[in-house]
């Protein structure tokens, strides 16, 4: 307990502090460093935005991780799409995985792929319309290659 010359105990504005001279509250000397008591409300107010900084910047992150997966969703179901459709044309050879195939159209609107480029078919391509260049996938679906 902290005591004057006398050892009376220390008494500080009708309050007596019990313990080392270290750990007060107070300050017990003029040398003392100042003690300002905290003020709770801003204490409060810097937590409370601190929490809502934290918080916001996580949902932003998490909203911009389901924007991807929402996105990395909607290519596969393109590719399955895509991937159907080439599965239902004429097909009159075995596809290779990686390998690179060409879609055309005909006429009659049955799709046919092929192995020849437009390009390689000169002056005349036997079908009415290229669609696409496409590649074969290691999970046997199709990808277009711009």
């Amino acid at each position: 307990m902290p005591v004057e010359k006398d050892n009376r105990p220390l008494v500080l504005k009708d309050a007596i502090f019990q313990g080392d001279l270290h750990d007060s509250p107070y300050a017990l000397s003029v040398s003392s460093p100042k003690i300002e008591p905290i003020d709770k409300r801003m204490l409060i107010a810097n937590a409370h935005e601190s929490m809502q900084h934290q918080a916001d910047q996580q949902i932003i992150m998490l909203r911009k991780q389901a924007e991807l997966l929402i996105n990395q969703a909607k290519a596969i179901e393109e590719r399955l799409v895509l991937s159907h459709s080439i599965y239902k044309a004429d097909i009159n050879f075995e596809p290779v995985v990686h390998g690179i195939y060409h879609l055309y159209q005909k006429e009659n609107g049955l799709q046919v792929l092929s192995m020849v480029a437009p390009y390689e078919w000169g002056k005349t391509c036997p079908y009415d319309s290229f669609l696409n260049t496409v590649r074969l996938l290691a999970d046997r679906t199709w990808e277009i290659l711009v």
